[in-house]
């Protein structure tokens, strides 16, 4: 039944995702000849729906090729606009190549240009849509993937755990296949003698394989009773604690090898173009906040003795030392090396408590970013003091050093600021190391002014 319902799926997409490129090549000229009264010479409307209908078909395949109408069930919405856009600009390309070739040198440029911009908003929009009713729709109990579970140890709990905590996914386990009479309030299938025969009865959409390690001598014969029954198989690997969410796989001489902590941010052009957005948006956000600064400035100077800006030592990429700046919020005193601000330290003064409410004490790391010691957005840099406790008690700590730090971050619009659990927030960078995408800084960005820039501090 899931396959039938993602089939429809499917077509619905398909359909809508037309609709869509025909309305945004329509209201790409509206907004060209309409609204700014474009130069006459051009193309009718009539003409311009021609092209939209011999650019339908193009786009679908493309966005076919991107895997666009496969199930992102499992997936987050910003790897789907990801594909979006990557989708559009290699349309956008192809069909310049071919007006340029075939000399359709009558079409207007910003209509293209409209007609790019709207055909990413409204896919994207209608996707989004699509996603929050399938999610009401799978909350009701329909649209379920039935799924039957192999093994009845930790790894099969935290799955268990992770479907039951997250409904609108719309996984229903059937049942387990287990050496043991384990788990709870989940129907019990047999043990590992009969996996083929149970697979064959209950014909569910999926088996998911949870194995312990002691118990991965018994993968070769799940994957042939999967195969021999037509259920498709998921494998949650007992070293999945150390992977990352979207692991590296590469080849030799036909031998699979999985990098436990390859990084987006490895690829040379991954990292100039983020580079290249840093210097951009540090150089346009200074002239931005420029007057801002420069109240910030005369307002710390008056508030208590002492520089404007505050200079600390913090590790940076590499695990490098550099000095990161801010706004002096607080009195001289000698704990800065390494005292932890809280929300309600004694030490800040009335005027720093204010700063550090709106974030504006952090204005002047965008010269930390124009430097190269930083990023617009990663992982907050910590002290040396903090970094030497942490990475001996904390897993996986010093893998937020293998990027820049940031201003901004994942953990930060997500509410984890200042004194909130490191835990926590090495959770939130490891996922953003591991998921980075220009899409990625740009989402966390615009979060920032909505979430990331008030703080907790007590006035």
């Amino acid at each position: 039944m899931i396959r039938e319902n993602q089939q429809i799926l499917n077509q619905i997409n398909i359909f809508t995702d037309g609709v869509v490129i025909l309305l945004a090549m329509i209201l790409a000229y509206s907004i060209r000849f309409l609204v700014f009264q474009g130069e006459t010479g051009h193309i009718t409307l009539k003409g311009y729906i021609s092209l939209g209908m011999v650019v339908i078909p193009l786009y679908l395949l493309i966005y076919a090729g991107f895997n666009l109408y496969e199930s992102f069930r499992r997936k987050d919405f910003s790897k789907e606009f990801g594909l979006i856009i990557k989708a559009n600009l290699l349309g956008i390309v192809i069909l310049l190549t071919c007006l340029f070739v075939f000399k359709k040198i009558d079409l207007s440029r910003w209509t293209l240009v409209f007609f790019f911009a709207f055909n990413i908003t409204g896919t994207a929009c209608k996707r989004f849509i699509l996603r929050n009713i399938l999610k009401k729709y799978r909350e009701k109990g329909y649209n379920i993937k039935h799924v039957i579970l192999l093994g009845d140890g930790p790894l099969a709990r935290s799955y268990l755990n992770a479907v039951y905590n997250n409904k609108s996914l719309g996984f229903s386990i059937t049942g387990y296949i287990s050496a043991n009479k384990s788990l709870k309030h989940i129907r019990y299938l047999g043990n590992y003698d009969i996996i083929y025969e149970t697979l064959d009865l209950f014909n569910a959409d999926e088996a998911v394989a949870a194995l312990e390690a002691e118990e991965f001598h018994l993968l070769p014969k799940i994957i042939n009773s999967c195969e021999k029954s037509g259920t498709k198989l998921s494998v949650i690997p007992f070293y999945s604690k150390y992977m990352p969410s979207n692991p590296y796989l590469d080849d030799l001489e036909g031998i699979p090898l999985i990098n436990i902590r390859r990084i987006p941010l490895d690829n040379l052009l991954n990292a100039m173009a983020k580079r290249t957005m840093d210097i951009i948006g540090a150089l346009f956000l200074i002239v931005l906040f420029s007057p801002i600064m420069l109240i910030a400035s005369v307002g710390t100077k008056l508030s208590s003795p002492g520089p404007i800006i505050f200079k600390q030592e913090r590790i940076g990429l590499n695990k490098k030392p550099f000095t990161m700046y801010k706004f002096r919020s607080m009195r001289i005193n000698a704990v800065e090396r390494t005292g932890w601000t809280t929300f309600d330290d004694p030490r800040k003064t009335k005027f720093g408590s204010f700063i550090r409410k709106l974030s504006i004490d952090e204005l002047p790391q965008f010269f930390n970013v124009l430097k190269g010691d930083m990023s617009l957005v990663g992982p907050r840099p910590e002290m040396p003091y903090f970094v030497e406790q942490f990475k001996e008690s904390i897993p996986l700590y010093m893998v937020k050093h293998q990027v820049r730090p940031g201003i901004t971050g994942w953990a930060q619009v997500n509410g984890l600021r200042g004194d909130t659990s490191i835990e926590k927030r090495i959770e939130h960078d490891i996922y953003y190391i591991e998921n980075w995408s220009l899409i990625f800084d740009i989402r966390i960005l615009f979060l920032t002014l909505f979430k990331g820039v008030m703080n907790e501090e007590k006035l």
